[in-house]
């Protein structure tokens, strides 16, 4: 069977006609030799060959990949990553035919934001993650903390006195990024008097259950404002997702080279494409392997410049199509 690995080297940069061009064709690669996705077009009377438009594609609900296998082609997974699972859902497995090539892209869109991992310390408050196996987040943390070559970089687990520690040390002429999850670092405001000014620091969203939820609007006035952080940045990814988006403020996610948002209507997964606001549908097409269409659970809107922002989760979202498939 042919493969789709000579694209890899034309992801940074694309314009739009290369996306949209690079995607057409892998889609038509996915609809075919993807089993979990070939199985869903056909239950939805879609044929590969009607689809003329990136906007016409249908996007495989995230929820699949708690119940099948989605990869395309057959190859051995050199490691599988696994959602959290909180709350004692099911969890999602993503299996990634090459981590090498995961870490690689992924500092590749991180330096492409922020410049080099060597002009960063490398600080991270993943508590949730690092208490677990197979996460995808504390892979690519590990990766800039080596790449970053700093003694300073680092995981922290729930050692907050040591982490306050480093913030609080003398500066040197490294820029410092604390990466928290959000539980973690509004523990770290509410508990320390810190002035973290001149860091970058980055949420990667949710609660895990330790807290209760607020807004991204409130969890970065509250970060803001205790740690005197000013601009509160954002990592958006996923576990389904080998690529990630940054917000570097305001909540606003930019994507890289490698991937698309496109909105859908709630109640309509199969709708046109909107420009309003409505469900989260993301191309990646760093996702070769696996697919790289994919329906998530997430409201959000975009902007003008396509920037895309996440207003929350959909509910009953296992009503939606996702049930097809599952056996």
């Amino acid at each position: 069977m042919q493969t789709f690995e000579s694209i890899i080297p034309d992801l940074y940069p694309l314009n739009d006609h290369a996306f949209n061009e690079i995607a057409l064709r892998l889609f038509r690669f996915q609809a075919t030799n993807n089993q979990v996705y070939s199985k869903y077009l056909t239950y939805i009377g879609v044929a590969s060959d009607q689809v003329t438009a990136v906007g016409q594609i249908p996007f495989l609900p995230i929820t699949l990949f708690k119940s099948h296998q989605v990869m395309t082609g057959e190859w051995n997974p050199e490691v599988t990553f696994i959602s959290s699972g909180t709350g004692g859902q099911s969890v999602s497995r993503h299996h990634v035919k090459s981590k090498e090539f995961y870490l690689s892209h992924a500092q590749q869109i991180f330096e492409d934001t922020y410049g080099p991992l060597t002009q960063f310390h490398v600080l991270c408050l993943l508590p949730s993650y690092l208490e677990r196996t197979g996460s995808s987040l504390v892979a690519m943390a590990n990766h800039f903390i080596a790449e970053s070559q700093s003694m300073k970089s680092g995981f922290f687990l729930n050692d907050l006195d040591r982490l306050a520690g480093v913030l609080e040390g003398p500066a040197d002429d490294r820029q410092v990024l604390l990466l928290g999850v959000t539980f973690a670092l509004l523990d770290l405001a509410e508990q320390y008097e810190l002035d973290l000014s001149r860091c970058v620091v980055m949420e990667t969203g949710g609660m895990k259950g330790r807290r209760p939820e607020v807004t991204r609007q409130e969890l970065h006035e509250i970060l803001g404002k205790n740690l005197n952080a000013g601009q509160i940045h954002s990592e958006y990814g996923m576990t389904e997702l080998l690529s990630q988006a940054y917000s570097t403020g305001g909540g606003l996610f930019r994507c890289p080279s490698s991937m698309r948002v496109i909105l859908k209507e709630v109640n309509d997964p199969f709708s046109p494409e909107i420009r309003t606001s409505g469900i989260i549908n993301i191309v990646d097409l760093a996702n070769i392997h696996s697919c790289a269409f994919i329906e998530t659970q997430d409201l959000g809107r975009i902007d003008h410049r396509g920037h895309f922002e996440v207003l929350g989760r959909m509910d009953a979202s296992d009503a939606r199509g996702c049930n097809l498939l599952v056996e």
